[in-house]
């Protein structure tokens, strides 16, 4: 098999593993915490962020959205009280994402929830060791990238 059908190949499948795992994923936490994966996602990654804050800009960068992705996934979560939009004092253009203490305790549970998922995905198929195979090659994509959630 030739590198451009090797590459071709591992594309597919990883695009059909993510289907899978979020087929698995996104309703137990719609369900149980009324989050869709990517407010998830939108939210762990304030919840790692210094004082739980990032500009538009940078949240953005991190999830690779548009600017616009981003005011659209916030204007829910922080009617919800999740987050909250703070002005930056210095400079009026640059506006801040803060995750707020009800939002934090959502991202902490949405974590308990997606971690007993994912053990359910992995139960049985995967040795430890393929776990941590699997985490450190999938690394490789997002190495380069700020925030990449461990």
């Amino acid at each position: 098999m030739a590198m451009s059908d090797s590459s071709l190949a591992a594309i597919l499948r990883l695009l059909r593993a993510q289907s899978f795992v979020e087929a698995r994923i996104d309703p137990g936490l719609g369900a149980v915490h009324g989050l869709a994966l990517r407010e998830f996602m939108f939210l762990v990654q304030l919840d790692q962020a210094p004082a739980n804050r990032l500009r538009r800009v940078d949240l953005a960068g991190r999830l690779n959205v548009s600017q616009s992705t981003i005011t659209r996934l916030a204007l829910p979560l922080e009617k919800l009280g999740f987050v909250k939009r703070e002005a930056d004092p210095r400079d009026a253009r640059v506006g801040y994402v803060v995750l707020t203490k009800v939002g934090r305790q959502r991202v902490a549970e949405a974590r308990a929830t997606l971690e007993r998922s994912a053990e359910g995905i992995f139960r049985d198929r995967w040795t430890d060791k393929d776990i941590a195979t699997l985490a450190s090659l999938l690394g490789r994509f997002t190495a380069a990238l700020p925030g990449d959630v461990t």
